[in-house]
């Protein structure tokens, strides 16, 4: 099997996973790909992370010329930000996910460390993740706000709209947005409450020992 039919594949099995767990919902989220030659596949503009088909999957060039399938997600330009600014990234996994998107919109959330140190695994998948502020949907500004983070955060979180995470390649970048979720739903739950966190300390040894997030 060649890399992109396992890529084609591998991006419809999990944009059905988050679908059908209710981390996505009608036509929202995206996810991306990058192959060996610089190329990416990537979900096609309105289509339901649910249903997807791996032949309709967009494939585009290293300077976004569609060469197959469907036309692409209008939010190219923020995915394309992280593989411009990160060398590492192989993936991108963008999601309108409950729990995120309610947490962005919280007043207390600090723009430059949106998560509290809640759970090590946080740490260790996400490292620091910056609130972005509210872009009308597909606006190119969204990527330059990426760009302007010189490829210093793996993860973000655009205000009133969801999660953006890049990852080495797309299962741990998707294992980094559950993440991202499942730590915004902690924060909400406990939100208010008296709670014993995790340190500042603590951080720097789980980076010291398992490293910073890629």
């Amino acid at each position: 099997m060649s890399q992109q039919t396992r890529l084609r594949e591998d991006i419809c099995r999990i944009a059905k996973s988050l679908f059908d767990r209710g981390l996505t919902c009608g036509s929202s989220g995206n996810i991306s790909a990058r192959l060996d030659d610089g190329t990416l596949l990537v979900t096609p503009t309105g289509s339901s992370m649910g249903f997807l088909d791996p032949a309709r999957i967009s494939h585009l060039d290293a300077t976004g010329r569609l060469l197959s399938g469907d036309a692409p997600t209008k939010e190219i330009p923020l995915h394309a930000a992280f593989y411009e600014t990160r060398a590492t990234t192989g993936a991108v996994v963008h999601l309108h996910s409950t729990h995120s998107v309610a947490w962005s919109m919280m007043p207390e959330v600090e723009a430059n460390d949106v998560l509290p140190l809640l759970t090590p695994y946080a740490v260790m998948k996400l490292g620091k993740v910056q609130l972005l502020p509210f872009f009308l949907p597909g606006d190119p500004q969204m990527g330059e706000a990426v760009r302007g983070l010189a490829g210093k955060r793996s993860a973000v979180l655009l205000a009133n709209h969801g999660p953006v995470v890049a990852g080495k390649d797309i299962w741990a970048a998707t294992y980094a947005i559950e993440e991202l979720e499942e730590t915004a739903k902690l924060a909400l739950l406990t939100r208010g409450v008296p709670i014993n966190m995790l340190s500042k300390t603590d951080r720097a040894a789980l980076y010291a020992k398992f490293g910073a997030p890629d």
